[in-house]
């Protein structure tokens, strides 16, 4: 009985004491220090510009995909004789094109705004550096 006394103690201990301690040598790999990244530059004015029309372009061409496709099924269900289905798979290629078209329009729209705006603030630190130097 003494026996497993004294290995349960010691057991603790062996648990204990490290933790005690606060570090171990082996490190754990996930509280190794992590290399820094560097920071993302931000996009000139002219690049946000562009991608805001790209981004209304690609919205539009995904929204006639599903308009097209909404059209077609309508059609097809239509000439099968199932007329309610045809309505349902025209409001779904409808719906689609909404969806699209105007999640795109207003997240490209934003992008050109903010691209504007940067072109104004670079003209207005170009504009105070002239009024500066004729001073």
């Amino acid at each position: 009985m003494k026996l497993k006394l004294c290995y349960l103690i010691a057991l603790a201990f062996a648990v204990v004491l490290p933790e005690l301690r606060g570090s171990s040598p082996v490190q754990d790999p996930a509280s190794a220090p992590k290399a820094v990244e560097p920071a993302k530059k931000s996009k000139t004015p002219g690049k946000e510009m562009s991608q805001g029309g790209k981004d209304i372009g690609k919205g539009a061409a995904k929204g006639s995909a599903d308009l097209a496709k909404g059209t077609a099924s309508g059609a097809g269900k239509l000439a099968t004789g199932h007329p309610v289905s045809a309505g349902a798979s025209a409001g779904k290629g409808a719906a689609g094109f909404g969806k699209n078209v105007g999640g795109s329009a207003g997240k490209g729209t934003a992008k050109i705004g903010k691209g504007i705006g940067g072109e104004f603030k670079k003209l207005g630190k170009k504009s105070g550096k002239m009024h500066d130097s004729n001073q």
